[in-house]
């Protein structure tokens, strides 16, 4: 038990490793500069509006608890960090997915040697461009019936201390559900059955998401964040998450 959360961070260094493989490589380009684009224009966001957003959350401070403004300080420029940075992962994955779903093919075809039937091309993933941004508005829509009263935490005195932290895990499942997406839906696994799969295996799921929540917050390293999740998530996916009669 205490292993699978090292397992699954260990499958975002191993999708890193595998971005650099002969034959891969053309399927990351894109992913990668959609991912440069949209996460500049997130670190931009996040300079411009860091300090009067937290300055804002500790006015709500009572007086007979500032002496903890410090504390809250830590914890709401952690909240802050967390919500941009994910919020804007979901863009960038939005705007990306058919690619993303095309790598996570090649990745797999490399990894078990054996092409997925019906295995597509770049004007493929093109094709399936609709169903695929289909795909990750559904995620934005389980994503939001739950961020919204978590985010209601935050202006809830003495509650919103436990808010990053439940912010926290509740964003590493969602890598492990975004990420995962890409090699089960390949498979035609629905969104149910893939949550389904991924809780089965809720700590490695939660190691996985986790190393990848982190690795989005470390300057130049988030421009491979996404790419790098899509390899990792499609290996767990073929050597842990994967059954046996598939």
């Amino acid at each position: 038990m205490l292993g699978q959360p090292l397992i699954g961070a260990a499958g975002l260094l191993r999708g890193a490793k595998l971005l650099n493989t002969p034959g891969l490589r053309r399927f990351v380009i894109i992913p990668v500069t959609i991912n440069v684009l949209v996460f500049a224009l997130s670190i931009w966001v996040l300079l411009q509006q860091f300090t009067p957003l937290v300055e804002k959350w500790t006015g709500y401070l009572p007086a007979w608890l500032e002496w903890l403004e410090w504390l809250f300080w830590l914890f709401f420029a952690l909240a802050a960090v967390l919500v941009v940075f994910y919020t804007f992962s979901i863009l960038a994955n939005l705007i990306a997915a058919p690619f993303n779903g095309l790598l996570a093919e090649a990745v797999e075809k490399h990894l078990t040697g054996k092409p997925l039937p019906g295995g597509g091309s770049l004007l493929g993933a093109l094709r399936e461009a609709p169903s695929a941004i289909f795909d990750e508005l559904r995620k934005i829509g389980y994503f939001l019936l739950r961020a919204v009263p978590l985010l209601i935490l935050f202006w809830i005195p003495l509650l919103n201390l436990a808010a990053p932290v439940l912010w926290a895990l509740f964003s590493a499942w969602m890598m492990a559900v975004e990420y995962g997406d890409y090699p089960m839906g390949n498979h035609n696994i629905r969104f149910a059955e893939q949550r389904k799969r991924l809780g089965q295996k809720r700590m490695l799921s939660l190691g996985f998401g986790g190393a990848t929540l982190l690795a989005t917050m470390i300057p130049l390293v988030n421009f491979l964040v996404m790419p790098a999740a899509v390899a990792g998530a499609t290996a767990l996916w073929v050597e842990q998450l994967k059954s046996e009669e598939m």
